[in-house]
């Protein structure tokens, strides 16, 4: 017991050294559970296989900590929990007290700081009444989950001087609080915009020398007095322009003369302004130019808006040489023959007019030619390279010999008895299906299954579901896009054949396929 309250006044002598010294430093606290295994008497090289057992061997830490340098601490744990030395059924109360120095890895304003410490502690079992020193060494990993709150993990091994070497892992929340003042001028670092250099609170902490209340890092005359405004720097005619700016320091002026006289207020001193009392521009000798389109309001056709003098000062923002307000597509440059509109394809239909703006067409058509001759132009010819019927919206009719396999695969596709299970020899069926489907790629296909009327309703319209869905699975499967096919099933209510007849129900238990054109 001596011994460690010998150690506890050597710690507390530590810490308060290094609080003097420290004042302001960063601090932490850190709260976690342990899980203790200690190895006695030999060391852990000797009985790795006993580092780790699966006796209940718990505790908790608390740990104060304060940075004494950028990214060192000097970190001060309290431990109390039982653990189980190896080769020993009983489970004993432990308690640590350390003083650690700790690393950190990472600056703390990241979001995963990893750590390694090393350090002097002690070990006292209070069911023994033994007291311990030990040298604990080991790492750990802080994840930032707030501002200044972190998920602790630590791992250490703790060497014995004596006789209590062992493992100590332990998760919790840290916590981090206080503030660093490295100046010494009384404004913490996170407040402190000039945090290594003495200065005023009203500043932030940054230094004034000509005491004008304007930081000198943002004085441009930081050894004379001045005003705000000029960044620090005196105005003897009050006219707003700094006196080592001003070419007229004692008669006020604007700056656009650099603080000389200027009557009329247009940037042209007065004894260069042929219009002194009227405000002009410097390109015009000082005289007026309403809209500032470089041509004098005598020569200007339209004095009120800016233009070229190739429209004679009349604005054509396109530079089509259309005037604007002849211009009905006056942003964009066009012929005269549309107005002054875009024509892309030359087919003296305007683009915005123009349903097929990059093929020559006719204008009674929207600008859309016939590029199959079918009869059906391009702007309504979902097969615009390919002739076809109005019924199909210009897209080809479907062979005769491609209809025989559409019908061909109503009659031949079939399952397990009631089932949605394909019979392998409708496989070659199907594939006939994607031939067509890949033939005309234009088309669209509708998959909808039927049943006859034995059996329960709804038992039969989800199994004429399934059945659909089993084919449009498998041409899927086979290449055709999703996108090109749908499935339905209507169960028993679209009969074709007499349910009161075999014949009749075989016909009925069928899967259609419809192509169609969208």
């Amino acid at each position: 017991m001596k011994k460690l309250f010998t150690i506890l006044c050597i710690v507390g002598a530590l810490f308060l050294l290094q609080t003097g010294t420290f004042a302001q430093a960063n601090q932490s606290l850190t709260f976690r559970g342990l899980w203790n295994n200690y190895i006695n008497p030999t060391p852990a090289w000797e009985n790795w296989d006993q580092v780790f057992t699966d006796a209940e061997q718990r505790g908790v830490e608390i740990s104060y900590g304060r940075r004494i340098h950028k990214s060192t601490w000097l970190v001060i744990p309290v431990k109390f929990g039982t653990a189980q030395y190896a080769n020993s059924n009983r489970i004993n109360l432990i308690g640590n007290l350390d003083l650690l120095m700790q690393n950190n890895l990472t600056s703390s304003k990241s979001l995963i700081i990893p750590s390694v410490h090393l350090g002097l502690g002690s070990t006292w079992d209070f069911d023994k009444e033994e007291f311990d020193l030990n040298i604990p060494a080991g790492a750990g990993l802080n994840l930032r989950i707030m501002p200044n709150l972190y998920l602790s993990a630590q791992t250490q091994y703790r060497f014995s001087i004596e006789n209590r070497a062992g493992w100590q892992h332990g998760l919790g929340l840290t916590i981090l609080f206080g503030e660093q003042d490295r100046d010494g001028d009384g404004i913490s670092d996170s407040n402190d915009k000039c945090p290594d250099v003495p200065g005023v609170k009203d500043l932030m902490g940054c230094p004034d020398r000509d005491g004008d209340g304007i930081a000198d890092d943002d004085d441009k005359c930081p050894d004379v007095a001045g005003l705000a405004n000029l960044m620090g720097c005196p105005d003897r005619d009050g006219d707003g322009i700094a006196d080592n700016d001003d070419n007229c320091p004692d008669a006020k002026g604007p700056a656009t003369t650099k603080g000389c006289p200027d009557r009329d207020g247009d940037g042209i001193v007065d004894t260069s302004d042929e219009c002194p009392d009227v405000k002009g521009i410097a390109a015009m000798k000082g005289c007026p130019d309403a809209d500032n389109d470089g041509i004098t309001d005598a020569q200007d056709k339209c004095p009120r808006e800016a233009g070229p003098a190739a429209t004679m000062g009349c604005p054509d923002r396109d530079g089509d040489g259309i005037t604007d307000k002849e211009d009905k597509c006056p942003g964009d440059k066009g012929p005269a023959s549309t107005m002054g509109c875009p024509d892309r394809d030359s087919d003296g239909v305007a683009d915005k007019d123009d349903a097929c703006p990059d093929k020559k067409g006719d204008s009674a058509h929207k600008g859309c030619p016939d590029s199959d001759g079918d009869g059906i132009y391009d702007d309504t010819d979902r097969c615009p390279d390919k002739p076809g019927v109005a019924a199909l919206r210009g897209c080809p009719e479907i062979k005769k010999e491609d209809k025989a396999k559409l019908e061909r695969a109503i009659k031949l596709v079939q399952f397990e008895t009631g089932k949605d299970v394909l019979l392998k020899k409708s496989y070659a069926v199907l594939d006939e299906v994607v031939t067509v489907m890949n033939t005309y790629k234009e088309y669209s296909l509708n998959i909808n299954g039927h049943t006859d009327n034995v059996g329960d309703d709804k038992r039969n319209q989800e199994l004429s579901e399934r059945r659909a869905k089993a084919c449009y699975d498998y041409l899927v499967s086979k290449g055709i896009a999703a996108s090109r096919m749908a499935s339905a099933g209507y169960g028993e209510t679209k009969p074709v054949g007499d349910n009161k007849t075999a014949a009749g129900r075989e016909q009925n238990r069928r899967v259609e396929f419809e192509l169609y054109v969208k």
